[in-house]
């Protein structure tokens, strides 16, 4: 009854339009007066509770990946980028197709945000789609189908609030996620040349070597960026907090003395914007810890794990059950507020059938990648369909067939699981 009352309230907060926070809040008190009544309410547990859910070291990674990946995008480093990726791949078939996916694998080394990729370098893309005669309906597809790779490949917002909600090392789960991105971006370049295949799309002719070196040194110092974020934590130089704030010195550095791209008060701007955006992520946390605690206090997970073992179930259709559930969370919910939710009440289960803590991880994230595309609060349709000044109904038709190639990452990810603990276990 009070996992009814507890997970049903909760999902009709969300469905009436309440923020994240408040909804979860909400539902943990309600449910608090439910059990005990008006006069029993801890005030000071649940002030505790969620000042503890904030207070962990790993979430100072979040604010220094919000401002490293916003002063990234600024027009200098995502040009690069992509005249890079442009010069590597637009001779492939399927042309600016190809660069697409490829620029967002680089990029999403930068910017750990789905949203941040497609409001960012998808603009260059989309524009640079439409003067080479690209349907729309194809560019805002590839645009916003790579820009889920960006929560993948490290630095990734979501996989460091995983990593202090699952109580998991952040460096292994990060590390984690670069062979499940890099499936994701090869997989969608298949499609591509399917399409382009299929659509008679141009295809450009091949600049040569030189052209190719002369980009590489262009784009030489913003590709330095994730090969210094990955590099570091692999080999224990510095955490993935340490990372972060690396991540943002480098990036101040070569967009205000180097490339002189980003001056004093533009960087004010987007200090005060990352401060923002934290504080939100930040008080969607604590709501979450507070909502973590009082499902453990009302024994919902040991519940869960009861029930899932008297079912008798072997793991893969274990597996099977949380990828659907979480698919359909991912209609419905932001991918951080579904994180923190929903970590505590289904990793339990996961791993009562042998699936590793880290390999989950990167499970949960692939999900609520694809809920990024899928409507109703699917944020990364609401970019790129901004961006392209398109109806939303007329993104979501184009992203169809992109479906396919995050549908079959999302199985092989799940059920191999070497593709996501396979660099760990060279860390380990």
């Amino acid at each position: 009854m009070i996992l009814a009352i507890f997970v049903g309230l909760l999902v009709v907060l969300f469905v009436v339009g309440i923020p994240a926070a408040f909804a979860l809040g909400l539902t943990t008190l309600i449910v608090t007066v439910v059990e005990r009544g008006f006069g029993a309410i801890p005030y000071t547990i649940i002030a505790q509770r969620m000042v503890y859910g904030v207070n962990s070291f790993p979430l100072l990674a979040i604010p220094f990946f919000i401002l490293a990946g916003r002063i990234m995008n600024t027009g200098g480093i995502t040009d690069r980028i992509f005249d890079f990726s442009h010069r590597l791949v637009g001779h492939w078939r399927g042309g600016l197709g190809q660069v697409n996916i490829a620029a967002s694998i680089i990029f999403s080394g930068m910017s750990g945000s789905a949203v941040a990729d497609a409001m960012g370098i998808g603009q260059i893309e989309i524009r640079a789609m439409r003067q080479s005669k690209y349907p729309d309906d194809f560019s805002v597809a590839v645009t916003a189908a790579s820009a889920t790779i960006g929560p993948v490949i490290p630095p990734s917002i979501p996989l460091i609030i995983y990593a202090v909600i699952a109580n998991v090392s952040a460096t292994a789960l990060l590390i984690a996620g670069i062979l499940p991105g890099l499936l994701m971006g090869g997989l969608m370049m298949v499609v591509v040349a399917i399409q382009a295949r299929r659509r008679n799309l141009p295809t450009e002719r091949w600049q040569g070597w030189e052209a190719l070196w002369r980009s590489f040194i262009r784009a030489l110092l913003p590709l330095l960026a994730p090969a210094i974020i990955i590099g570091g934590m692999w080999t224990g130089v510095f955490t993935p907090t340490e990372a972060a704030a690396v991540a943002a010195v480098y990036a101040i550095v070569i967009t205000m003395l180097v490339y002189r791209e980003l001056d004093a008060r533009q960087l004010f701007d987007m200090v005060r914007l990352t401060m923002r955006d934290t504080a939100v992520v930040l008080i969607i946390v604590a709501a979450a810890a507070l909502y973590a605690w009082f499902l453990v206090f009302a024994q919902i997970p040991q519940t869960l794990v009861t029930g899932i073992r008297g079912l008798d179930l072997d793991p893969f259709t274990i597996l099977l059950a949380l990828n659907l559930f979480l698919l359909v969370v991912g209609l419905f919910m932001e991918t951080n507020a579904a994180i923190t939710v929903f970590t505590p009440m289904l990793l339990p289960a996961a791993v009562a059938a042998g699936v590793d803590p880290v390999h989950f991880g990167i499970i949960m994230i692939l999900n609520l990648m694809i809920g990024l595309l899928t409507p109703p609060v699917g944020m990364v349709l609401f970019a790129v369909a901004k961006v392209a000044e398109l109806p939303l109904n007329a993104v979501v038709r184009a992203i169809v067939p992109f479906y396919l190639p995050l549908f079959i990452a999302l199985m092989l990810v799940t059920y191999v699981p070497q593709i996501s603990l396979f660099l760990p276990s060279l860390f380990r």
